[in-house]
């Protein structure tokens, strides 16, 4: 008799692997764990309560993204991105979201403008409240967009690319203006709704342009390791 899939425990093990994605790159983007800092997968597994495959499966995305890199025969650290690195990845990520805006004027349903409207309410709401979360919430603003265009490969690049460049702006950049944040995805939207494909693409370079030049040599503080995921993994369930 074949045995029946355990359905319930490959979700579970989605779910755990999914928490350990998000508990890693919120320290790596929050500077708890600082560039150059090594991510044992025993140490992490331990600490999480979480199997090393679990781990790994979340490494991996991680590694995928730019956040950290995978050294053979050495394992895991956070990536160490430079300022040349950073203007590079702001260069590309420039042209590639000027495409995402002009891919989406004109095919933007009623529906797709109230979720980004949703979207940036949140943002707004988490600029008061929680501003290690409002910054997130604006790096998924632009994925968002990318995924309305329903091209698999410019939102695979572009969520890499957003990844990479928070990844820089937690290491160089100046602190973060939520305001402005808010206020141009606002307008970006308004100009998406009109069809206005001139102004969207002036306004998404402005935007770009506009993270690119927060860029500012800061220095990292040193952490103690074991207890540096406590919160955000208990915020993840862990």
């Amino acid at each position: 008799m074949t045995p029946k899939p355990r359905d319930g425990n490959q979700k579970s093990a989605v779910s755990k692997s999914d928490a350990v994605y998000r508990t890693l790159k919120r320290a790596i983007l929050d500077q708890a764990l600082a560039a150059g800092t090594k991510l044992p997968e025993d140490s992490i597994g331990e600490r999480l309560g979480v199997s090393r495959t679990i781990v790994r499966q979340a490494l991996a995305r991680l590694n995928g993204e730019g956040l950290i890199e995978l050294r053979p025969h050495k394992g895991a650290c956070v990536s160490q991105p430079s300022l040349e690195d950073g203007r590079n990845i702001f260069a590309v990520r420039r042209a590639l979201e000027t495409l995402v805006v002009d891919s989406l004027i004109g095919k933007l349903t009623a529906q797709q403008i109230k979720q980004l409207e949703a979207h940036v309410e949140a943002e707004d709401k988490a600029r008061l409240d929680n501003p290690s979360i409002s910054i997130q919430l604006a790096g998924e603003f632009h994925v968002l967009l990318a995924e309305l265009t329903e091209n698999g490969i410019l939102s695979r690049y572009v969520t890499e690319l957003v990844s990479r460049s928070s990844m820089v702006l937690s290491l160089y950049g100046r602190p973060h203006s939520s305001d402005c944040a808010v206020s141009e995805h606002r307008e970006l939207i308004a100009a998406l709704a009109r069809n206005d494909r001139e102004k969207a693409s002036e306004l998404m370079d402005h935007h770009i342009e506009a993270i690119t030049t927060r860029a500012l040599l800061k220095t990292n503080s040193e952490k103690d390791f074991p207890d540096l995921l406590a919160a955000y993994a208990k915020e993840e369930g862990l």
